[in-house]
């Protein structure tokens, strides 16, 4: 089973954490004020208090050169079978799309918030990718005669964005 552990902090801490180990696949995000390490591995983290997450779904490699976007969706205990079970079954729908690197969808292993992590090669791939038809059918309407939809979200969902080129220092 492949896990993925985040944990945040200032770039510099983030970097030297990512350094001290070389063997470990990690990737540094940088964003608006901070930084986010990941780290994807089959083993134990290195981390000593992570956000935990069991990889459920994965396509391509993390490749740490690019532009990612987390989508953070809090859902019920009651509907998680409901939300895996919706994207387990999206199959085709953003791996052919121009600038598209990877996609991992992580299940929380202590909290409520699942995260649809994708990598772009360039906030534009990404912006493309949501202006397009396959965003539209993924995330469509549904049919006038289907059954209303059973709330199975804990709370709103927020989108976070990370390049992994380090900020220049102002």
């Amino acid at each position: 089973m492949t896990n993925i552990y985040l944990t945040s902090g200032t770039p510099d801490f983030m970097e030297q954490l990512r350094n001290r180990y070389p063997n470990e696949d990690m990737v540094v995000l940088y964003g608006e004020g901070n930084a986010v390490l990941v780290h994807e591995t089959t083993g134990d983290t290195v981390f000593q208090t992570p956000r935990k997450f069991e990889v459920i779904d994965s396509i391509g490699s993390l490749e740490g050169t690019g532009y990612y976007v987390l989508n953070n969706i809090p859902v019920t205990d009651e509907g998680r079978p409901t939300f895996e079970h919706r994207f387990l079954n999206r199959k085709g729908v953003v791996e052919n799309e121009p600038g598209f690197v990877a996609f991992r969808l992580l299940r929380p292993l202590d909290d409520e918030t699942y995260i649809v992590l994708t990598e772009w090669a360039g906030p534009e791939s990404f912006n493309a990718w949501r202006t397009s038809q396959s965003f539209k059918k993924s995330h469509g309407e549904k049919p006038a005669n289907a059954a209303p939809p059973t709330n199975i979200f804990a709370a709103a969902s927020y989108v976070t964005t990370y390049t992994t080129a380090k900020p220049e220092e102002e």
